[in-house]
């Protein structure tokens, strides 16, 4: 089992950088719209987290608190990015809310133990 969490932990990596690195990319060309790369990383990372928050260890599970926490955050980005791919231009805000909202999810994962 510890290799199939590890697996799951390796793509919900691979997740995080295709949506935090598509969101620069876009940042950094001037044109705010949501990419094809930061709609699969929101895909991979909600799927992945659900799979990584299954009780596969023994005894060491994460507290409950922060698995809901990291959910909710993930559906959040999704959803965020998933309404928002056909436009042509998004909002600042709305953009900038996305990259923050996934800082903060990697932020809940390395700090709150």
């Amino acid at each position: 089992m510890e290799a199939l969490r590890l697996v799951l932990l390796y793509v919900h990596l691979i997740g995080f950088a295709l949506l935090l690195g598509g969101a620069v990319a876009q940042y950094l060309s001037g044109r705010l719209r949501i990419n094809p790369a930061m709609l699969w990383g929101s895909v991979i990372q909600l799927l992945t987290g659900v799979g990584l928050s299954a009780p596969l260890r023994d005894g060491d599970e994460p507290a409950p608190a922060k698995l809901v926490t990291k959910l909710v955050l993930a559906l959040l980005i999704f959803v965020m990015v998933f309404f928002s791919r056909k436009r042509a231009q998004v909002a600042r805000g709305h953009f900038l809310a996305i990259v923050g909202l996934t800082l903060v999810t990697a932020a809940v994962a390395v700090f709150w133990r």
